[in-house]
């Protein structure tokens, strides 16, 4: 398994994030590629060696045109979709975008509809994150474990004014993220670089047990006194967990709705897709006065309840939910990416207790193909089952 781990003795931001990406390896023509097809005008990467505190270290620069005005999280999300990104990274940028901002709704009280993205809406954050998701997907990385994370303190201007650090959409992006103590006199993590983190890194802790192979360094704007202001990147490989098919907890949260329309059910339910539901799905129902429904229910991790739960009760007209612990058995999985005639086609493996491995390929993926190349979709679906070979495959 490839896996990466955050060293985040200064915090971490975009940029930091971005640059120690590309010192690990991450091609920086590939992600110029990838922000240019985004549209945001003149807007580019620079990458140049610093030096921090006697460290060497990359450090990505986002050059681009003078902007004026706000963008909304639909603005952002027509644009990822518009560009020239693969699955991967398209849906990793859409998920860190997505957090940031109902990080925003929560702490200024709005719908995540109406949240005016400041700095973060701005074209560097914005080449800062697709960049990242990117990096990560060129990379190959599958898990990353990160250390605790320093914030810094006193206090940092944002638009709304002067604030304490940490800021509070960086501060709602961190809950239930270990924070390490910091004499820094500045804000050591920014909001991109939370939602970053909070949306890679799956445990926090010291370095877990790997074989690195390689290091990136990536440099923050701003030189500290006390310490080198880097956030190093370790990337590796780790022996492959096996998920065991035991029971996994989980939470289904549930509603009837009479009242709404079609097209406000769909809109809901891609919205909690990208809050992290594991499953979402309609049932049509009868309820009282022979009225025809729709049964509305959400399959989640405990962690995501709170998040899931806002979204009902915003998209819907709703009065009440039902939730209740289920458990679900999981099959052991993996990403795993096929050769065909058209080219790469990603997908998943997995493992029946005493029985072969079986490929399943993404349905986005072999539909960018059927629509690039002009070929029946059923016919590239096919192609890639037959190009997997279950080799070079971890032993369940």
């Amino acid at each position: 398994m490839r896996i990466a781990y955050f060293d985040c003795a200064s915090g971490i931001s975009g940029d930091m994030t971005l640059g120690a990406l590309v010192d690990a390896g991450a091609d920086i023509g590939q992600l110029n590629a990838a922000v240019e097809s985004l549209g945001l005008p003149g807007c580019r990467l620079v990458a140049r060696e610093v030096r921090k505190r006697g460290f060497r270290a990359t450090q990505v620069m986002v050059e681009h045109a003078p902007e004026t005005g706000h963008r909304h999280l639909h603005h952002i999300l027509a644009m990822i979709d518009r560009s020239a990104l693969g699955e991967r990274p398209k849906q990793l940028a859409r998920r860190i975008f997505t957090r940031l901002a109902q990080a925003e709704a929560k702490v200024h009280g709005v719908p995540i509809e109406k949240v005016h993205f400041h700095e973060v809406g701005a074209a560097d954050s914005i080449a800062d994150i697709v960049g990242t998701a990117v990096g990560w997907d060129l990379l190959g990385i599958e898990r990353a474990v990160a250390s605790p994370v320093p914030v810094g303190s006193g206090r940092v201007k944002i638009a709304h004014g002067e604030v304490s650090v940490p800021a509070p959409a960086t501060a709602e992006l961190l809950r239930g993220i270990p924070l390490a103590p910091s004499q820094a006199p500045c804000e050591l993590t920014t909001p991109t670089g939370a939602a970053i983190l909070a949306e890679l890194a799956s445990a926090f802790g010291p370095l877990p047990a790997m074989t690195v192979e390689r290091i990136g360094y990536g440099a923050g704007q701003r030189d500290l006194e006390i310490q080198p202001n880097l956030l190093r990147l370790l990337v590796g490989t780790a022996e492959a967990p096996v998920p065991s098919t035991e029971a996994e907890p989980v939470w289904v949260l549930e509603t009837n709705l009479d009242d709404l329309s079609g097209q406000m059910i769909g809109y809901c339910t891609a919205r909690l897709w990208e809050a992290g539901a594991l499953d979402v799905y309609t049932t049509a129902i009868q309820m009282k006065k022979n009225r025809p429904g729709v049964k509305l229910s959400v399959l989640c991790p405990q962690s995501r309840i709170e998040t899931i739960e806002e979204i009902l009760f915003a998209e819907t007209t709703t009065l009440g939910i039902r939730r209740w612990p289920v458990e679900r058995h999981v099959l052991p999985r993996q990403a795993h990416t096929v050769q065909t005639e058209w080219g790469p086609i990603e997908g998943k493996v997995g493992w029946q207790p005493g029985g072969p491995p079986r490929f399943a390929p993404e349905f986005e993926a072999c539909q960018q193909i059927a629509l690039k190349h002009g070929v029946p979709l059923r016919q590239v679906y096919d192609s890639a089952l037959r190009a997997f070979d279950g080799k070079n495959l971890p032993s369940r």
